[in-house]
């Protein structure tokens, strides 16, 4: 091979459209390599009747990868790894179009463009191609622009990939997926939004997400969706979905921003038919209250009774059985108010904020029942001004942990001390209630363990309880032997970010309320 740069060799043949100069003076070669050179972007003269390049640029070379002198010896169909373009048609054809279009045809009607392998491997080129006629020296010859779209083609094949990607996820997830315009309207979405909604595919395209939900709670969509557009922050609530139909069916969206710099663009979301859903917790709501209602009156006509046989009899042994009756029926009693709280924790769905410690630990004890507190000796040390992150319950899972370590102790004045302190991580505050009882037993603690099984499980709500208010929290709890040989229970609570709400005080009544 020659030098990419070196003139090419003089090809006196001559052309059949008359390219050569009309005197026969001067040979159009020069003429034909001045005018592609003068040309920024790769580019050959070709033949039109017989596509040999005639004149080549440096540009062209370079994208080609053969030197001038070698790309004046081809034709044009030569230039490719095939002679078919990558939709498959003859490169000859496409350049006869071109070269048929006739000079008095608009520019864009006189240009063939297509897409082109020149080099298949890694790496690969593929060339966008121009063809056009043009006149020349006094001949009309077939110019042929070349660009690289290798880069976008690639990209485009990326972007294909992680389509097709999407798509297939987008189809198995039991969810409704959307994506929605900046105006709210959508513009991509999944089956599952369609086959909920009733609505065929097309019809949901540019149509507001707002206009999928009935009057009544449209609002709240609408809420959500400005959050998100307005503050780039995710929201979700919940709707009742209108469907073609005209069922209204419970709905809850999950919906996030889609950015581009520091520009909301979008919004992305999850839409979930909780129907089976709100009908389990109705279902479930009614036979909690049916339950405990039940329970506690019954419970409490066994307690009354019981107390009366108890004052009417003499027989010590008689006694102690009817008093361990109420023993049992109190315990009763305590776990079905425990559920309750449980049911309220679970429903309302508390979300962490900034606590005084010290405060809540008072509205903690101000709730024990004041017949449990003086039986016992409760030592308080927890600092002022340590402000933690915990859900409003903190108070009550302080208050079960207190009332257990006391009323599980059989010594004449139990000792309970609560303490708290800041870690040295500073991002931690650790709180703790200690007492100097049995300890707590194996399969209580095993409700933190995952170690509970059928046979032998806890016998009470309250761990279970506390454990649910400090993780709502973002706080972990830990059981441990206290010095003294009883329980030591340790609440890690996460460090607070930002100051206690005005309203950060606690109690009973609020709690109950």
């Amino acid at each position: 091979m020659g030098d990419r740069d070196g003139d090419p060799p003089t090809d006196d043949r001559p052309s059949s459209s008359g390219a050569a100069d009309p005197t026969g003076t001067v040979d159009a070669t020069g003429v034909l390599r001045a005018f592609v050179e003068a040309v920024p972007t790769a580019t050959l003269v070709c033949d039109p009747d017989t596509l040999a390049i005639r004149a080549a640029n440096p540009a062209a070379a370079d994208l080609l990868g053969h030197d001038r002198g070698t790309l004046t010896l081809m034709g044009l169909p030569d230039v490719g790894e095939t002679d078919r373009t990558v939709a498959g048609e003859p490169v000859s054809e496409v350049a006869a179009r071109a070269s048929n279009a006739g000079g008095s045809a608009p520019d864009d009607a006189r240009t063939e463009r297509f897409e082109w392998d020149v080099r298949i491997g890694d790496p690969g080129l593929r060339v966008d191609a121009a063809l056009h006629t043009a006149t020349i020296a006094g001949g009309e010859w077939l110019v042929v622009g070349f660009s690289d779209a290798t880069a976008r083609v690639a990209a485009a094949n990326e972007r294909d990939a992680e389509r097709r990607l999407v798509d297939a996820l987008a189809g198995t997830v039991p969810l409704a997926l959307f994506r929605c315009t900046e105006e709210g309207t959508l513009s991509r979405w999944n089956g599952r939004l369609a086959s909920d909604s009733g609505y065929e595919p097309a019809a949901l395209s540019g149509t507001a997400l707002t206009s999928l939900f009935d009057e009544a709670t449209r609002d709240a969509v609408s809420e959500a969706l400005s959050r998100v557009y307005r503050d780039a922050d995710p929201a979700a609530c919940e709707a009742r979905l209108l469907t073609r139909s005209g069922e209204r069916v419970p709905y809850r969206l999950s919906i996030g921003p889609v950015t581009d710099g520091d520009r909301v663009v979008g919004a992305v979301g999850v839409g979930e038919d909780v129907t089976e859903a709100s009908l389990r917790e109705e279902r479930l709501a009614v036979l909690t209250r049916v339950l405990r209602h039940n329970f506690r009156n019954d419970l409490n006509v066994v307690t009354g009774f019981t107390a009366r046989a108890i004052e009417s009899i003499d027989d010590p042994d008689l006694t102690a059985e009817l008093r361990r009756v109420v023993d049992t029926a109190e315990r009763l009693l305590r776990l079905g108010e425990t559920s309750r709280k449980v049911e309220r924790l679970l429903s309302q769905r508390p979300s962490p904020r900034p606590v005084t410690l010290a405060p809540a630990v008072d509205a903690a004890l101000e709730s024990l029942d004041p017949a449990i507190h003086d039986r016992a000796a409760v030592e308080v040390d927890v600092p002022e001004g340590l402000v933690v992150s915990a859900v409003s319950f903190l108070p009550e899972a302080i208050t079960e942990l207190v009332d257990n370590a006391i009323r599980h102790n059989d010594a004449d004045e139990p000792r309970v001390r609560v303490s708290a302190a800041e870690l040295p991580s500073e991002s931690w505050v650790s709180l703790v209630v200690a007492d100097d009882g049995p300890g707590i037993p194996p399969a209580e603690r095993a409700v933190l363990t995952g170690e509970e099984t059928p046979l032998e499980h806890a016998s009470g709500l309250g761990l279970w309880y506390v454990n649910w208010i400090v993780t709502a929290g973002g706080g972990t709890l830990d059981i441990a032997e206290s010095k003294a040989g009883g329980s030591r229970v340790e609440l890690s609570l996460r460090a607070a970010e930002g100051p206690p709400s005005d309203d950060d005080l606690f109690s009973p009544n609020e709690r109950d309320a």
